[in-house]
């Protein structure tokens, strides 16, 4: 299955906790002001690329702790990138999905869009919300803006009610 991705870097531990391969995709309908990926906002722009090619740059880190979505946007794409988050839980990596949705938006376009509820569960971790320049801090660890939750998934999927996790 081919998904449009603005790239894929092999090591980054700014994405996430531990060593993580990082998946750009490509388009975002948000284009928040003071964006940190300006070049992913285009749906235009990027390359498609087949999830078992990515899949196979993902498996050539030996050390990688877990797999990255970030953006542009990735629910844009959200069956494409279920898929491939299936086959890196299928390997032993954890998933983190970076989202300008709100958990509370996901959940409500989940409902009318399968794909997008999938993308969520196979997500160990969220990053939600769009950014907010009036919100910016650079010493919040892996989000941009305050205004941005790490989710823990699972246990709000189980509680029915939002568990941010804490990574610091």
């Amino acid at each position: 299955m081919k998904i449009r991705i603005a790239g894929v870097v092999g090591e980054s531990v700014v994405d996430g906790p531990g060593i993580r391969t990082v998946v750009f995709a490509q388009g975002c309908p948000r284009a928040c002001i003071g964006c940190h990926n300006p070049e992913t906002l285009d749906p235009a722009g990027g390359r498609d690329m087949e999830d078992i090619e990515i899949l196979r740059l993902i498996e050539k880190t030996k050390l990688v702790k877990g797999v990255t979505f970030s953006g542009g946007e990735p629910f844009m794409q959200a069956g494409a990138f279920a898929r491939l988050g299936k086959k890196a839980r299928e390997k032993g990596l954890d998933i983190i999905t970076y989202t300008g949705y709100t958990w509370e938006e996901l959940l409500e376009i989940g409902k009318e869009d399968p794909a997008v509820r999938e993308l969520l569960e196979i997500s160990d971790y969220l990053v939600d919300g769009p950014f907010m320049e009036s919100r910016k801090d650079l010493t919040l660890a892996f989000r941009g803006s305050a205004n941005q939750r790490i989710i823990n998934v699972r246990e709000s999927l189980q509680k029915g009610d939002v568990v941010t996790a804490d990574f610091a």
